[in-house]
Order: C-alpha cells, then structure tokens, then sequence
C-alpha cells in the first residue's frame, strides 16, 4: 500500500507562487508514476500535472503550462508542483495521486491513478 502526503498549501495573491510537496511512503518511489489534480468547489476533480516513469516523461494540463512545473527526487521520495504566477482561478484542493509505474501513456484521469493524498487547500486572492 501507498500513502501519499501533501503539504505546501495556502493563500497567496495573484501572481505569486507556491511549491505543493507530497511525500510517498510504502513503495519504492522510483517505481511510481505521480500526478496533480485539482479540485474546486462544484467542479469535477481535474488533471494538471504528471510526472511518468521516474520522471522521464513530464505532462501539464493547458491552463497551467509555463506556470507549473512538477518535479521529482527520489531520494526524498517526493513529488513536487511548482506554481508560479498564480491565478485566482487555480483556487482549488490540490490532490497528489499515484500508480505502479506499468508503462501506461494514459494519464489525464484520476481513474489513471490508485493511490490518494488527502489534499492541500490551495487559495489565490485577487
């Protein structure tokens, strides 16, 4: 079993910046496929951003590239998101998810993904 924990999230004004961390614990990381979803109130929970095969292949939804970058080490078995020039409209829970890492392209779902953090409220004033 994989337990993953956020932390990082807050309020911030628009414009700002934020770095979400999830710590994994109870499989070798390495062997993780990680993303971020977000969720705001009333909306489905939505993909933003995907960190596949040990971190070779990295994906961004649309309304976030060039803003956010997610990262990885390995060592400290932690998955990052970098948010940069943050939007009102990014107010959201913020989930980390992951998977065993089984060479799948798919990604974008939160049906992609086993394993759940209990989210970080992320909050952007304008």
């Amino acid at each position: 079993q994989v337990q993953l924990v956020e932390s990082g999230g807050g309020l911030v004004q628009a414009g700002g910046s934020l770095r979400l961390s999830c710590a994994a614990s109870g499989r070798t990381f390495s062997s993780l496929d990680m993303g971020w979803f977000r969720q705001a109130p009333g909306k489905e929970r939505e993909f933003v951003a995907a960190d596949l095969w040990s971190g070779s292949r990295t994906y961004y939804a649309d309304s976030v590239k060039g803003r956010f970058t997610i990262s990885r080490d390995n060592a400290r078995n932690t998955v990052y998101l970098q948010m940069n020039s943050l939007k009102p409209e990014d107010t959201a829970v913020y989930y980390c998810a992951g998977r065993i890492n089984t060479g799948r392209y798919s990604y974008s779902s939160p049906n992609d993904y086993n394993y759940w953090g209990q989210g970080t409220q992320v909050t952007v004033s304008s």
